[in-house]
């Protein structure tokens, strides 16, 4: 099997759903990392002309994916043929793709929202930050609920579900603007769960991979680089060196 192809930007927590995968299904993968401020140049926008990270090339098939669900999608069909992510009922797998959606549609948008307002906008707009923060908090509190007495969100094992919604998760405090403190212990369900996926191999060998690929590029935890403190340094910092 010739290794899938993953470009990605290291800061960003979604190409790390798909790395995760593809290490605990044991695919192989080489990773094309580039810097956020050429995610919407070439050759990067030949492979996905939104210009979002991550992409996908799979030499095996000829296909060419962008939108990391998708990409989760398409490697549970093609690769997971022992079913170790998935399941088999046809409504278990329904229900799996359900938790995929809101992780994609719920989520990832809002945390996202919440950590720019908190850390990145040049100004500080009370009303956003208060507005995604309690979004943020609504989320967690869905998962709350519906882990209630489980382990899992669907079934009795750890899936693609699951493992979609650890990447936004480990920084969450980051998005709700405490950097080192511990949000989640407000909900010990969700608390919990996310304890157990911290502790597999596969997470643990895709953060340092990510450590790897931060350092190589000089980047903070944030995705900043070293001594930039917010947005508009960083764009005044691309617009001398001729970036935008």
């Amino acid at each position: 099997m010739k290794p899938i192809i993953l470009w990605m930007t290291p800061p960003g927590p979604n190409p790390w759903k798909v790395v995760t995968v593809l290490e605990e299904l044991q695919v192989p993968y080489e990773i094309n990392s580039i810097r956020f401020e050429d995610i919407k140049k070439q050759p990067f926008i030949n492979f996905n002309p939104n210009g979002r990270a991550p992409a996908m090339v799979d030499p095996n098939t000829e296909l060419t994916l962008w939108e990391s669900g998708a990409i989760i999608q398409y490697l549970i069909e093609q690769y997971d043929s022992q079913r170790k992510l998935t399941l088999e009922p046809m409504q278990d797998r329904a229900l799996l793709n359900q938790w995929l959606m809101f992780q994609m549609s719920g989520q990832g948008p809002y945390f996202g929202q919440a950590g720019w307002f908190n850390f990145l906008h040049p100004e500080k707009l009370t009303s956003a930050q208060e507005r995604y923060n309690n979004e943020v908090r609504r989320i967690l509190g869905v998962l709350e609920k519906s882990l209630e007495g489980k382990s899992w969100l669907v079934g009795n094992k750890c899936t693609f579900a699951d493992l979609a919604f650890l990447p936004w998760n480990a920084r969450v405090d980051h998005a709700l603007g405490v950097p080192g403190t511990e949000p989640l212990k407000e909900f010990p369900n969700v608390n919990d769960w996310h304890q157990r996926m911290l502790s597999r191999d596969s997470w643990k060998k895709a953060m340092q991979t990510r450590d790897k690929l931060m350092d190589d590029q000089g980047l903070t935890p944030l995705g900043m680089p070293k001594g930039i403190n917010n947005i508009a340094e960083y764009e005044s910092k691309m617009r001398a060196e001729g970036d935008m």
